[in-house]
């Protein structure tokens, strides 16, 4: 029996989530689900985005599986999201993106995985708001140690990049790599401009990648150029390592590749920790109406069977997902060849097509 935390989130979540727990029980994988909630459920029933009960909850389980969770932009409370990775030292963010037939894109047999690093870079959070005195004291401070002048009503943010998350990040690429059968580690960095944050994280790559020699390829990419060769030339890719920024970017970017964020799962790894969920967000504007497409949600919990050692269960799950996507009758109304297709069916019902295929 997997004790596993169940996250429901916000906006289309709930309906998501469900989906995805009503397939991992089809897979006959014994599964007890303790729910919990964060975001706005949890601000509306305890006053917190965030409360102590959910972290406790993983902490404990060891395995979450988590529905989206809406952030506002530019204001407001930091990311859930973020602060679930951050709390838990959750430090590589896995992505695959993978083309499934049947999905609309303008390219085929598409399989990528970004690998990013979770913890650092911009992400970190360290930030000094416009006309604060701390802001202007630390303006004072880097234009006196830099001799550069930076304009008076500046927000700062700071990029911490660090030799120890740089190594650790790589490592588990080349470990990912090897455990399922890739060929190749692409590093991803702007080591030109940012030399001692970048050039930092591509330094660390390198002496990873001399552990892995003759194993895995390795190779180095500029993060503009990689957005210009995903395009051109996505095949010619495998696994992608990157600090967290270009690592969020480009994720999107690759989901873009294999026809959207609606196909795109996701999962948050620790050293004795992982939470799973759809790299898409809660889309408030859908929810309730049985309308989203769960297919991220689901294949984010066939990602989960894999790391709690369902492997065949996993498989059996992406296999049923796929099936469905490639027949292309129960399907949500973004995976028909137009959105207003009068065949397109709901969340639930897309769920049931692929339970059947389970049974």
């Amino acid at each position: 029996m997997h004790k596993i935390t169940l996250i429901p989130g916000d906006g289309i979540g709930p309906e998501v989530t469900r989906a995805a727990r009503r397939c991992v029980e089809a897979t006959a994988v014994k599964v007890e689900w303790e729910e919990v909630n964060a975001g706005q459920a949890a601000l509306d029933a305890s006053g917190s985005i965030l409360p102590d009960n959910v972290l406790a909850s993983i902490r404990k389980n060891k395995v979450a599986l988590k529905g989206p969770i809406v952030t506002p932009i530019g204001e407001g409370f930091r990311s859930v999201n973020v602060a679930i990775r951050q709390v838990l030292d959750l430090y590589a963010c896995l992505r695959p993106a993978k083309y499934y037939p049947g999905v609309k894109s303008r390219y085929k047999d598409v399989d990528l995985v970004v690998i990013r690093e979770n913890s650092e870079d911009l992400y970190a959070g360290i930030e000094f708001e416009e006309g604060r005195p701390e802001t202007k004291k630390l303006i004072a401070e880097i234009e006196k140690a830099t001799l550069k002048k930076i304009r008076a009503d500046s927000g700062i943010s700071i990029k911490p990049i660090s030799k120890y998350a740089s190594e650790r990040i790589v490592r588990f690429a080349f470990e990912y790599a090897i455990k399922n059968n890739r060929k190749k580690v692409t590093v991803v960095h702007k080591a030109n401009i940012m030399k001692f944050t970048d050039g930092l994280f591509l330094k660390a790559a390198r002496k990873v990648a001399e552990d892995y020699s003759g194993k895995i390829a390795f190779e180095e990419a500029i993060v503009d150029n990689m957005c210009m060769q995903l395009v051109q030339k996505p095949h010619n890719f495998d696994c992608l390592v990157l600090p967290n920024l270009y690592g969020d970017i480009i994720s999107d970017l690759s989901a873009g590749l294999v026809g959207g964020l609606g196909v795109a799962p996701g999962a948050n790894i620790g050293e004795n920790i992982a939470v799973f969920e759809a790299v898409h967000g809660a889309a408030p504007k859908y929810k309730g109406m049985n309308k989203a497409n769960p297919t991220a949600m689901i294949l984010s919990a066939s990602l989960m069977l894999k790391h709690i050692q369902e492997d065949k269960a996993a498989q059996r799950l992406e296999s049923a997902v796929a099936q469905v996507i490639s027949e292309g009758r129960d399907v949500t109304y973004d995976l028909k060849p137009a959105p207003n297709d009068p065949t397109a069916v709901g969340t639930k019902e897309m769920a049931d097509a692929i339970i059947r295929r389970l049974k």
